[in-house]
């Protein structure tokens, strides 16, 4: 029987990202697994709380968001686990699976220049360089050594999908506080 462990309600933070997703029990001393949503999850290792929203699917053993003390993650084989002084057995950790977990934004390493989070890329509107609206940013796909960017346009009534390279030669400008981004790319391409 998994027994939820007792953690303090919290408001999540303005600028908290989901970052991952608690997978399972690892032993019994109330270690648990991670998926990491990135292949360099370092705001996971970084933050010494995380702030649990729960499962999307499957039982919920808790409502709202709560914080979740982080006493030691590390890197186990193509895995991540992580421990918590509030997660005190193998039951804890159990009732814990599902769990989305959301970091503050602070614990993210600094980008170097050209350098983007791809949460910060979702929602930016793309305009060609003639001022034309190619859509907003709606999904981002890794196609090997490139980036796509997948924009959501709408053609009298119709969603449709529109996908622009992540490269120099096709991105003018990314102008993050502006939400916006230039490309050099026409509508019927």
């Amino acid at each position: 029987m998994s027994h939820m462990p007792e953690l303090e309600s919290a408001a999540l933070p303005e600028d908290a990202v989901e970052v991952g997703r608690i997978a399972d029990a690892w032993g019994i001393k109330g270690w648990f697994k991670v998926i990491a949503h990135s292949a360099d999850p370092e705001a996971l290792f970084a933050a010494k709380q995380w702030f649990l929203l729960p499962a999307e699917k499957g039982a919920k053993n808790f409502t709202g968001t709560r914080l979740l003390p982080i006493k030691q993650v590390r890197p186990h084989s193509d895995t991540i686990v992580a421990t918590s002084p509030a997660v005190l057995d193998r039951n804890g950790a159990e009732a814990l699976r599902g769990s989305r977990i959301f970091v503050s934004r602070e614990h993210f390493p600094k980008t170097d220049d050209g350098e983007f989070y791809w949460v910060d890329l979702m929602g930016l509107q793309v305009h060609n360089r003639e001022g034309e609206n190619l859509g907003v940013v709606k999904d981002l796909l890794a196609t090997g050594p490139q980036t796509t960017l997948v924009l959501g346009y709408e053609v009298d009534g119709k969603e449709l999908e529109r996908m622009i390279p992540f490269v120099d030669a096709y991105i003018d400008k990314v102008d993050i506080a502006g939400k916006t981004i230039i490309a050099d790319w026409q509508l019927d391409y």
